[in-house]
């Protein structure tokens, strides 16, 4: 039991380590995570994330591809195929349609996401910008990827704007909040 509590208090020790910052390239390494399980039916794709499809039997129209700033990805045989605001089994979907409307017969098709489009971090943090995703990251995170609060911030409390939709802003979300691939926060100033 007692290995088990020092185990379980080692890998803690050691997250906090990598949240903060310390060794090289450790966003890099970890960047290339997969989204949690709750998140993966409801991540849509947008412009920035890169795709692995694997066409089984096929190999020259499996490969690496992006979706670009448009929000289509081109595919070989097919052309541009519309991936912005799909989700990745629904992509999967819709290029299985494509191939069997004339091409193959009953294709097996797999689609992951490599690599996820970064979010975005502005108002008063000492390094706003853009961040590369990091499974699991929330608010506070970004804020320490971000370099912290400035003097003026309004700590505790950001703003949210989720997947580029005007409609869809979350305003006061707490530090604990959990941020998506293509997020854009901001951190208020403020007022005394």
């Amino acid at each position: 039991m007692k290995c088990v509590i020092f185990g379980a208090r080692l890998l803690a020790v050691l997250g906090v380590l990598l949240l903060a910052g310390f060794g090289t390239g450790w966003a890099e390494s970890l960047a290339d995570e997969s989204l949690p399980e709750s998140m993966q039916d409801t991540y849509l794709l947008g412009s920035g994330d890169r795709l692995r499809v694997s066409v089984f039997g096929e190999p020259d129209l499996s490969g690496e591809f992006e979706v670009d700033g448009s929000g289509v990805v081109s595919l070989p045989l097919i052309g541009e195929l519309r991936a912005a605001g799909l989700s990745v089994r629904q992509f999967e979907n819709t290029l299985r349609d494509e191939l069997t409307a004339g091409y193959l017969v009953d294709p097996r098709i797999s689609v992951e996401v490599l690599n996820y489009r970064p979010f975005y971090i502005l108002g008063e943090v000492k390094s706003p910008g853009k961040y590369p995703f990091i499974s699991g990251i929330t608010v506070l995170n970004a804020v320490a990827m971000a370099g912290g609060y400035t003097h003026r911030a309004r700590q505790g409390r950001a703003e949210i704007l989720r997947g580029g939709d005007q409609e869809n802003v979350t305003r006061n979300a707490p530090d604990n909040t959990v941020i998506f691939p293509g997020d854009i926060i901001r951190i208020p100033e403020r007022f005394f």
